[in-house]
Formats: structure tokens, C-alpha cells, sequence
């Protein structure tokens, strides 16, 4: 039985990094984002723009070809590197000195984009997290799910975790995954391997979030928000559990601003993020 805990504001205020002063823009990681096919370039760019708003230092986006003139334009802090094909990935190309790497939003499940997981798979051994379209394509091929580093990041909505086969605990420690778990009161599930006293363990989001956040490209945010944190070299256990709660808490600030739940979109958590980073000012 795993021990469970709740991710409080005191526990995020002690795990957050205060930036140095004399630091440069190396200093906050290279991040490569594989994402986006034809008519899903939005969660591409919703996932990249909630990278830069949460820290990175240099991030990458590939995309297929088309995503060329959306990436540029919706958000030129970024670089962008196209697949050679117009619609689809068919290669993932990583580049040099990238230091982790975050796949799956709107990312499409074409054979050939299949392929180029696949053989990703077999060239990073980094810090990882797998989300939407990641998902779904290791749920068609589980034995997959043994080449994912030790570590990485999953961050399934129920739907995908079904696909994956139900059970986000046992996913976890078969595999030696963090498995996020995402809906009311999101739970991110711990394998005894990564714990220092060597239990399992599940942390508890009941303190932020709101059903104003149950649209389309909110987990698009997420895992921008994720692969930044991890860019900034936070453990994958303290990235997913920040990820979670700034996430949440950035939403629940878009809500108090003049927001209803009915009219909240994943880009408003996006602008709210920089006072989620600064909840000890407004807590």
C-alpha cells in the first residue's frame, strides 16, 4: 500500500530554486518538444509557450512542416525544427547539447510518426514526459513501455489510462514511471525505486484546481509546464508534483480574474503562471 501525501504550498515554497542573480540562460536547460501534426498545431503551441512562461532556458519545438509559420509567429522565443514531411512526424531528430525531452501534444498517431517513437525510443535515455498522443501510441504497443528511461513522466487523463491498462500504481512500478494521473484532485503516482525510503507513494492534488480547467489543451499546458522544470534540473519527482500544483493554482488565479469556469481556456493558464510562480506574494 502506497503512502499518501498532499501536495501543500509549503511543500512547492521549500522545493522551488531561487534563480541567481549572475545566471544566464544556460544555466535553465535545453529542451527539445516533439508535438504538433496538421489541424493539431494548437496543442504544439500551447505546450511550447507554457515551457518558456515556466523557466526554460532554450527550448526547441519540432513539428512537422506545416507547424513552421504557427511556431514562428505564436511564439518566436522558440526555436523551430520541421520534420521534412508537411503533415506528420516521421523522424525525431534530437539536437545537440538537448537535455530532456517532452513528446506527445497533438503529436497525431500516423504509422510512420509510430516508427519515429519507436526509434526515439532507442536513442534517449534522458529526462523524459509522455503525454496525449505519446500515450496512445505506447497503449497499441506496451512492450514499449520498457524502453522509457527510468523515471519519465507519464501524465495520463483516464481515458488514456485505460488504454494503458487501468491501473496508474501498477504502471508505475512495473515500469519505474511517474505516472500523473490528471482529473479531480489530480494524483501522481511514486515506483518504491525512486523513493529514498524505498515505499511507494502517491501525492495529492486537493488543494487547487477547478472544473473550469476540464477543456482541451489544459494537459498541453501541463506537460509544457513539466518539460520546463525539468529543463531547470528539479528531479522528475519534484517536477511532477510542481508541474501539478502550479498548474492548478495558475488556474484557479485565471478563475479569480474576471474568468467563469464556462469561459476558461488553457491560455489563460498560461498568463497566469508568472503569479503561480509567485504565490508566496499573493497567499
Amino acid at each position: 500500500m502506497e503512502t499518501e501525501k498532499r501536495i501543500s504550498a509549503e511543500l512547492v515554497a521549500e522545493a522551488l530554486h531561487v534563480r541567481k542573480p549572475e545566471s544566464h540562460k544556460g544555466d535553465y536547460g535545453r529542451a527539445l518538444l516533439v508535438a504538433g501534426s496538421k489541424g493539431m498545431m494548437g496543442a504544439a503551441l500551447l505546450s511550447a509557450r507554457a515551457c518558456m512562461r515556466s523557466g526554460v532556458g532554450l527550448l526547441t519545438v519540432r513539428v512537422p512542416a506545416c507547424g513552421y509559420t504557427i511556431l514562428q509567429v505564436g511564439i518566436p522565443e522558440a526555436k523551430c525544427d520541421c520534420d521534412a514531411n508537411e503533415e506528420h512526424h516521421t523522424r525525431i531528430l534530437i539536437p545537440k547539447d538537448t537535455e530532456v525531452v517532452g513528446i506527445g501534444p497533438g503529436l497525431g498517431q500516423h504509422p510512420e510518426t509510430h516508427q519515429a517513437f519507436y526509434e526515439f525510443l532507442h536513442t534517449w535515455n534522458g529526462p523524459l514526459v509522455v503525454d496525449a498522443d505519446g500515450l496512445n501510441i505506447l497503449s497499441q504497443h506496451p512492450d514499449w513501455l520498457s524502453l522509457l528511461p527510468s523515471g519519465t513522466i507519464l501524465s495520463p487523463h483516464p481515458g488514456e489510462m485505460k488504454r494503458l491498462g487501468g491501473d496508474a500504481a501498477a504502471l508505475a512500478e512495473k515500469y519505474q514511471l511517474i505516472v500523473i494521473l490528471k482529473g479531480h484532485e489530480t494524483r501522481i503516482y511514486y515506483p518504491a525505486s525512486l523513493q529514498a525510503d524505498g515505499q511507494p507513494c502517491v501525492y495529492v492534488n486537493c488543494l487547487h484546481g477547478n472544473a473550469g480547467m476540464a477543456v482541451g489543451g489544459s494537459g498541453d499546458v501541463l506537460t509544457g509546464i513539466i518539460l520546463a522544470l525539468l529543463a531547470q534540473h528539479y528531479t522528475p519527482q519534484e517536477a511532477a508534483f510542481l508541474g501539478v500544483w502550479l498548474h492548478a493554482f495558475a488556474g484557479d488565479l485565471a478563475l479569480a480574474d474576471r474568468q467563469s469556469m464556462e469561459s476558461l481556456l488553457p491560455s489563460d493558464l498560461i498568463e497566469h503562471l508568472g503569479q503561480a510562480f509567485n504565490f508566496s506574494l499573493i497567499e
